[in-house]
């Protein structure tokens, strides 16, 4: 795909390009329409709509909802805006991070009826070269969700200490041989692309490893893209931001592709439902804890085989969903 630089840093394409390449297919759509479909009306949010294939499925199951889209690549909202042209009567699309997720929701006046998080790198920013997303194109190090941020991978990989490299591949990415390639990047600096980057992670891996059939810097490239978008830094509140304002009845879904997202997703929603208390553990309980969500499902929901033929990306997602408990409940 052809991108244009306007001198700001930020990636500009045509609105058509970025229309097309953003067609994708929606993961585990039928378990997401399956737990939305009890709810008629309200307010919906996706907070991360990418090309918004969730979205526009939310939409047309039923006609009394209203959506609000949020995504920090000005390219997916401008794509999404698009495809959901024919519903722009009962859709807005909102160039934002899911941490500000409370402000768009207080925003509206409408009460929050269901919320989808689809966490994680979408296919277009993998496949978009310019981005320097993937270890499998020649690109400078970038990385960034949203071009006009600071943060940069050449940035992580240039300047980071060893240390500091060697945790991030541990913490987002359980890298096994994350000293190994922290010392390696140290040494070779600087590093100008993504294929450098990906050559130098594969020699510093054991040959042994090199032949499991998925590239060695798959996850080399995974910590670094979670460090440079503060991904996980973000769920944790966003998703109690969310669960807060979900009305009683109003249902939460959440699709995550790596342990490191759905430990925080399965923390949040489990002390939800279990009304966790969180005094001082030398003091009295005074803080009234109270579950305020029941699980949908206790255990995690993982893609059919069809869907994942059909799909392969769809291959390490994880599903959870929970319903907003009313007052009887509790």
């Amino acid at each position: 795909m052809t991108g244009n630089n306007d001198g700001s840093g930020s990636l500009r394409i045509g609105e058509d390009e970025v229309s097309q390449t953003y067609e994708h297919a929606p993961v585990m759509l039928k378990e997401v329409l399956e737990t939305f479909e009890p709810l008629k009306e309200g307010l919906f949010v996706d907070a991360t709509v990418g090309g918004g294939g969730h979205a526009h499925a939310i939409l047309e199951q039923g006609p009394n909802r209203f959506l609000i889209g949020l995504d920090r690549d000005p390219n997916a909202v401008q794509a999404t805006k698009e495809r959901l042209r024919q519903l722009a009567e009962r859709a807005k699309v909102v160039h934002a991070s899911f941490d500000q997720i409370a402000s768009v929701i207080d925003s509206e006046s409408r009460e929050l009826t269901g919320a989808i998080f689809d966490l994680g790198v979408s296919s277009h920013q993998l496949d978009t070269p310019d981005r320097g997303f993937s270890h499998r194109h020649d690109a400078p190090l970038d990385m960034r969700m949203d071009p006009n941020q600071d943060l940069n991978a050449s940035t992580v990989v240039n300047t980071y200490t060893e240390d500091e490299l060697a945790w991030l591949l541990r913490t987002n990415a359980d890298e096994r041989f994350a000293r190994r390639i922290a010392k390696s990047i140290a040494t070779h600096r600087p590093i100008r692309s993504t294929t450098e980057l990906a050559e130098l992670v594969r020699e510093a891996v054991p040959a042994a490893a090199r032949r499991t059939g998925k590239h060695p810097a798959r996850r080399t490239f995974q910590a670094i893209r979670i460090a440079v978008n503060d991904e996980l830094e973000q769920i944790e509140l966003a998703l109690k931001q969310t669960i807060e304002r979900l009305t009683p009845g109003g249902r939460i879904v959440v699709l995550s592709y790596h342990s490191g997202e759905d430990k925080i997703v399965k923390q949040v929603l489990r002390e939800a439902a279990d009304g966790v208390c969180e005094c001082p553990s030398t003091l009295p309980c005074i803080c009234d804890s109270e579950p305020n969500v029941k699980l949908l499902r206790r255990k995690v929901v993982r893609p059919t085989t069809e869907e994942i033929e059909a799909n392969p990306r769809a291959a390490s997602a994880r599903f959870r969903a929970a319903e907003r408990l009313s007052v009887s409940e509790l």
